[in-house]
């Protein structure tokens, strides 16, 4: 069998969680006798090679558009739906938030899509996109896959919801690496040390969560290179935060689980999250995580993680200090490995493969 990951163009040179995504996905397919090449959305694609096109995120659908039209290969599609239209309405700030504010919250990505092509900070591969909008493209990919893998059931009820689906589907959760974050006996931790690690940018709102935690007893360590465009946001984190708070670029994993190992508490206070893939890390190492109560988490973490609300300081300082003082969920770590790993991901996504194919 011979896949065709289809991703974004700025897969590797803005990496996100789609990136690790994607390639820990590849790479234990790969360890099925599965083989898997990775495409940009703009690259030239020789879809005769393929059994099969795979493609991830469902909002960039002009990247998808173009390449179902191409060809009459199956395709399965990765949605990774996020929805940040809370966030772009009420609290992006410059002039992009004074633009997104004039606009209905459904038409914030089809803007932001059609912005990012004019100042060429992105290609647009379907110009059909143009005249159908971000709605009808995303509902004609939704309709034509042969299947779906969102990463939760809950993913898959929010795109019944919004696009009137009706289709096949498998439920495809994150994972880790396991054999790259797991237990470590005898770490100290600190409970005064709180890790965020995540790319630094408005809807992970790393603002709100350096506000929560300003000047007191805990040190914040942030973990994440600025997103593109965001250098500005980034400017205004360093500019709030007070001495407690401490800043590193972003680093490889392996260098990650040294400060997994230390700290007591991961906080992620997103506006969206599908799990968010370093809470589920810490978790696997043995922190305790505070994280969003908005999108997908709570299919993921249940009872055992500390949740907040990503518009409220307090609501974040509250959450992390439960998470402080609180025993480590030990439950919650042998649901990760029990069923979220990049091995199991690989597992379910080759099942799905099979069932579109023998089909």
């Amino acid at each position: 069998m011979r896949i065709a990951f289809i991703t974004r163009s700025t897969l590797y040179n803005a990496p996100g969680g789609d990136t690790v995504q994607a390639l820990q996905t590849a790479r234990h397919l790969r360890k099925l006798g599965i083989e898997v090449d990775i495409s940009l959305t703009h690259s030239k694609i020789d879809y005769g090679k393929y059994d099969l096109l795979h493609f991830f995120s469902i909002v960039r659908p002009s990247d998808i558009l173009f390449h179902i039209t191409k060809t009459k290969k199956p395709f399965a599609v990765s949605p990774i739906f996020v929805d940040y239209s809370e966030y772009d309405k009420h609290y992006r700030k410059g002039l992009s938030g004074l633009v997104l504010r004039q606009f209905p919250a459904g038409m914030n990505e089809y803007i932001k899509t059609i912005a990012r092509w004019i100042v060429r900070k992105d290609k647009l591969k379907s110009k059909s996109y143009i005249w159908k909008g971000q709605q009808k493209s995303i509902e004609e990919i939704l309709r034509r896959a042969a299947i779906l893998l969102p990463n939760s059931e809950a993913e898959y009820k929010k795109l019944e919801e919004l696009f009137a689906l009706k289709n096949s589907y498998s439920v495809i959760p994150n994972g880790i690496d396991s054999s790259l974050f797991r237990p470590y006996q005898h770490t100290v931790r600190n409970n005064k040390l709180v890790l965020c690690a995540a790319r630094i940018e408005g809807v992970k709102n790393q603002l709100n969560l350096i506000k929560a935690l300003n000047n007191t007893s805990y040190t914040l360590m942030l973990i994440g290179s600025p997103a593109p465009n965001q250098k500005s946001y980034y400017n205004e984190c360093r500019k709030t935060a007070g001495r407690n708070i401490i800043f590193y670029d972003r680093m490889p994993q392996e260098r990650l689980v040294n400060y997994y190992k230390t700290a007591k508490v991961h906080a992620l206070p997103s506006w969206f999250e599908t799990c968010g893939l370093s809470s589920l890390e810490a978790v696997a190492m043995g922190c305790n995580i505070t994280i969003t109560e908005k999108g997908y988490t709570k299919e993921y973490f249940e009872n055992d993680a500390f949740y907040c609300s990503p518009g409220d300081p307090q609501s974040i300082f509250n959450a992390i200090e439960q998470a402080a003082q609180s025993d480590f969920r030990k439950k919650l770590q042998e649901k990760v490995f029990s069923q979220y790993t990049w091995q199991q991901t690989a597992a379910a996504t080759s099942e799905a493969y099979k069932k579109i194919i023998s089909a």
